[in-house]
């Protein structure tokens, strides 16, 4: 649980940075529009920080970090996340510049970051699975203590 926490507060450090440099990113360079770069900062912390804090809570309860899934949800979830958190200030920082981009290296940012979101779904539905049998598995076990107890 408390591995979890970590990771959460270091998205919560991470949303929170990204959010300043936004703010003055865009007004050193006068910049009204709508970017990329001003979504980083709910992108880390909603599937960053609010994520983990609720597999702290699943893990606490059905013992998530026992599961066969697990390392691998951490590994592709994280990837996703970190990576797609780091694509979308690239292309948000071309906007703000105003830098047009060769047909190459946009096609390379739009394909990292769709890369990245795949991965970040993946891991979800690692996450699903591996919540899903936890949670059969501590119902399973549930069942057959109270079974095991003779009635009154």
């Amino acid at each position: 649980m408390k591995k979890h926490i970590s990771i959460a507060f270091g998205y919560a450090i991470a949303a929170m940075a990204c959010g300043v440099f936004y703010r003055e990113f865009t007004k050193a360079y006068d910049f009204t529009g709508v970017t990329a770069l001003g979504k980083v900062h709910t992108h880390l912390f909603m599937p960053g920080m609010v994520v983990f804090l609720l597999i702290a809570l699943f893990d606490a309860k059905l013992e998530l970090k026992n599961s066969k899934l697990y390392l691998p949800f951490l590994t592709v979830y994280n990837n996703g996340v970190i990576a797609a958190s780091v694509m979308m200030p690239a292309r948000g920082i071309t906007q703000v510049i105003g830098t047009t981009l060769s047909g190459g290296a946009d096609a390379a940012i739009s394909g990292m970051s769709g890369v990245a979101h795949a991965m970040t779904a993946v891991g979800l539905v690692l996450l699903f699975i591996m919540l899903i049998k936890c949670a059969g598995e501590k119902r399973g076990i549930q069942s057959e203590e109270s079974s095991a107890q003779p009635s009154e």
